[in-house]
């Protein structure tokens, strides 16, 4: 039989024992109209974290930082007179700052950034704005400050989650709605992705939209809504791949590779070369030979072959499955989620690594075009990890919310779903109220 959690009954004992008693204690009402008096535990912050997500983001973490090591230490020995030189120390303060980040964000209540998601977004087109004006040339393109430590588009892939999270998890957002939903979802994701587009960053600009549109998925919009953008979105990625040569070239490169593997991009083909020698259990860690000039960028676009090339296949498809059973928690966590702003955050935050970590491993063999993306919790980086670890703070904190005892709520339920009888046209996400309370015993 469930149980309704009570405060306890006024007594007369001193304050100071009262107030303790409240910690641990409440009254339980069991269906017969017998109290009961259960106590409740103080949860600690450590306890209230989901620790098998927080495990697997740790451990790709120092797979990372491994891997970072192995494929600069040559190239950071000529260049700064130490194995351990630039690279290896800038990752190591990015990772502890990302770690820093996660766990203040797990600290705060996230529902109390809904309010500045407006400006967060705000912030964000004024930084591509900027970008585009005051930006470093690099490649051809014009996409970071700082030597390349912030990149504006990274930020944009963050802050597209938590507006459109706030935006369509509100309870009077009109989500099936053509006028006041589908049109301004289209606004805001034109808005953000247009810039990235120009720059030109053809990748993050997919990634934006990938993650907004599966959000927006979930959120319960309207499937002929949702076709109709998806059409729009194919027209307007033939227009962007007529107007940018490079973007033509690429993809004719991977056309032709299909009947020709001589034929496929130079970076696609060392990456192969990189898993045939690595074979099923690796060459051994650091005796990897593509990337002494043969890999571009091994340690940021491309530090998945130096993986299969030194752990072998065995290596790399326990990388592929600490990002499954990543994607597994926070799908998880979005349905413990006590309000639908929490839930559609951690599904936002989900996909967006999800979608960075396909298409990157994608790219590594020969499944999909060259990209330049980064493998989350991996490849060096700066800003682009410490915004995915604040994510990954923002989850930990509706996990916290979800985990720790409401018993004001009483029976009124605290869960956000995903609901999968998408059949009778529902929301995918329901709304607070629509499930019996986690807070029963």
């Amino acid at each position: 039989m469930s149980e309704q959690l009570l405060q306890p009954e006024n007594d007369n004992r001193p304050a100071r024992s009262r107030r303790l008693n409240r910690q641990d204690a409440a009254v339980t009402v069991r269906s017969d109209g017998q109290p009961r008096r259960a106590r409740l535990r103080q949860k600690g912050f450590f306890a209230t974290l989901d620790k098998p997500m927080l495990a697997a983001v740790l451990l790709l973490l120092a797979i990372g930082s491994l891997m970072v090591f192995s494929a600069t230490f040559d190239w950071s020995n000529e260049t700064y007179g130490t194995a351990t030189g630039f690279f290896v120390q800038e990752h190591l303060r990015n990772v502890l700052a990302g770690c820093a980040c996660m766990t203040f964000f797990a600290f705060v209540d996230y529902r109390t950034w809904k309010r500045f998601s407006f400006w967060l977004l705000l912030f964000t087109i004024v930084s591509l704005v900027a970008v585009a004006i005051f930006g470093e040339d690099r490649f051809g393109a014009r996409r970071a400050f700082s030597a390349g430590r912030f990149q504006p588009s990274e930020l944009a892939e963050f802050s597209i989650v938590v507006f459109l999270s706030a935006w369509l998890g509100s309870e009077k957002t009109r989500v099936r709605s053509f006028l006041f939903g589908l049109l301004p979802f289209m606004a805001v994701v034109a808005v953000i992705a247009y810039p990235i587009y120009q720059q030109p960053d053809l990748s993050s600009a997919t990634i934006v939209i990938l993650t907004a549109g599966f959000i927006f998925f979930v959120a319960g919009a309207n499937m002929a809504h949702l076709a109709a953008v998806g059409g729009i979105a194919i027209t307007t990625g033939l227009i962007v791949i007529e107007r940018w040569p490079y973007a033509q070239q690429r993809i004719a490169t991977f056309f032709a590779g299909l009947s020709d593997v001589t034929l496929i991009e130079y970076q696609t083909q060392q990456a192969i070369t990189a898993f045939l020698r690595g074979g099923w259990f690796g060459v051994g860690p650091g005796q990897s030979q593509q990337k002494f000039g043969a890999l571009p960028a091994p340690h940021t676009d491309s530090i998945f072959a130096v993986i299969g090339e030194e752990w072998g296949v065995l290596g790399a498809s326990v990388v592929v499955a600490l990002f499954i059973f990543f994607a597994f928690r926070g799908f998880r966590i979005a349905r413990m989620a006590r309000d639908s702003f929490g839930a559609l955050l951690c599904v936002g935050f989900t996909s967006w690594v999800i979608i960075q970590a396909l298409m990157n491993i994608a790219v590594m063999t020969g499944a999909m075009p060259s990209t330049g993306v980064p493998l989350p919790f991996i490849s060096f980086g700066g800003s682009s990890l410490i915004v995915v670890m604040i994510g990954i703070g923002l989850m930990q904190s509706v996990h916290r919310m979800a985990v720790l005892p409401n018993p004001a709520e009483g029976q009124r339920s605290n869960l956000a779903h995903i609901d999968r009888s998408w059949r009778d046209r529902r929301p995918r996400l329901s709304r607070a109220g629509s499930r019996p309370s986690a807070v029963a015993g």
